[in-house]
C-alpha cells in the first residue's frame, strides 16, 4: 500500500524570514491524521532568508538529520561543533540528554533550503553527539546512497534507531529498486523534480507512506532528487 502525502496538503507557515512546510504535526500545525510515520516524527522543508535563522535553542531525545538542498547553513552547538554546510552536506545530531544549537543562513544575499528530519531514538538520555558528511552528487546518481544508518554501516552516518535513510538522484526514465524486508515500511520524500513509485506519481514536495510492498520500483519522470526512509 502506498499512501501519497501531497505537497499542498502539508502544514505551511510563512514567518517572513522562514517559509516552512510540515509533513507531520509540528509547532502550530497539528493534524491527528499526520502525527508521524513509524519513528519518523518530523520532516520539515524549510527556506530560510539571507542572514536569518534559528537562534540557539534546546533539543532533547531526538535524532536530527539535516539535508541541505541549496544555500549555506551555519551550525553551532553546545558540544563545541561549528561548521558551514552546503549542497551535498548532511548532518546528524543526537540531542539525547540535551543539546543547544543554532542554525543560521550566513549568506547576505542567497536563500537556504533544507530538509530537517527528526527520528525518535531507540533510547532516551543518550550522550549528545554530532556528525556530518559530504555526499558528492555522483554518489547519488542512479543509486540509493545510504546517508544515515544504524552503526554507520555502508559509509553512512550513525543513527540511533532502526532506520536507514537513502538519498538518490534520477534522470528521466532512470530507475532504482528497493526491497524492504518483511514487516518493514518506507517513506519517500521528493526534494526536487518528479518520480514514480510503483506507478504512483510523486512531484516536488510530495511524500508517500509505504507498507506491505515487496519491492519499490522508483523511476524519474523528470530529473529528481529524493530521500527514501527504510523503517522498522
Amino acid at each position: 500500500m502506498i499512501k501519497r502525502r501531497p505537497a499542498d496538503e502539508r502544514g505551511h507557515a510563512d514567518h517572513g524570514w522562514l517559509e516552512t512546510w510540515h509533513s507531520f504535526s509540528f509547532a502550530s500545525y497539528q493534524d491527528p491524521e499526520h502525527l508521524r510515520f513509524r519513528t519518523l516524527r518530523v520532516l520539515n522543508d524549510d527556506v530560510v532568508a539571507p542572514g536569518r535563522g534559528f537562534d540557539t535553542h534546546l533539543h532533547k531525545d531526538m535524532e536530527i538529520v539535516t539535508y541541505v538542498l541549496f544555500g549555506e547553513l551555519e551550525h553551532k552547538d553546545s558540544t563545541g561543533t561549528g561548521s558551514v554546510l552546503r549542497y551535498g552536506d548532511v548532518q546528524r545530531m543526537t540531542a539525547g540528554s540535551g543539546v543547544t544549537h543554532s542554525e543560521v543562513n550566513p549568506s547576505p544575499g542567497e536563500p537556504l533550503r533544507l530538509l530537517q528530519i527528526w527520528i525518535l531514538p531507540e533510547l532516551l538520555g543518550l550522550e549528545p553527539g554530532y556528525q556530518e558528511m559530504h555526499v558528492p552528487e555522483e554518489e547519488k546518481r542512479g543509486r540509493l546512497r545510504p546517508i544515515a544508518a544504524p552503526g554507520g554501516r555502508d559509509g553512512a552516518m550513525r543513527i540511533h534507531q532502526d532506520v536507514t535513510i537513502f538519498a538518490a538522484i534520477l534522470e528521466p526514465g532512470e530507475r532504482v529498486t528497493h526491497a524492504p524486508a518483511a514487516g518493514r515500511h518506507a517513506w519517500v520524500q521528493v526534494a526536487t523534480g518528479a518520480i514514480t513509485v510503483n506507478c504512483v506519481d510523486l512531484d516536488q514536495g510530495d511524500g508517500a507512506a509505504i507498507s506491505g510492498e515487496q519491492e519499490l520500483v522508483i523511476e524519474g519522470r523528470e530529473r529528481a532528487e529524493f530521500l527514501l526512509f527504510d523503517l522498522g
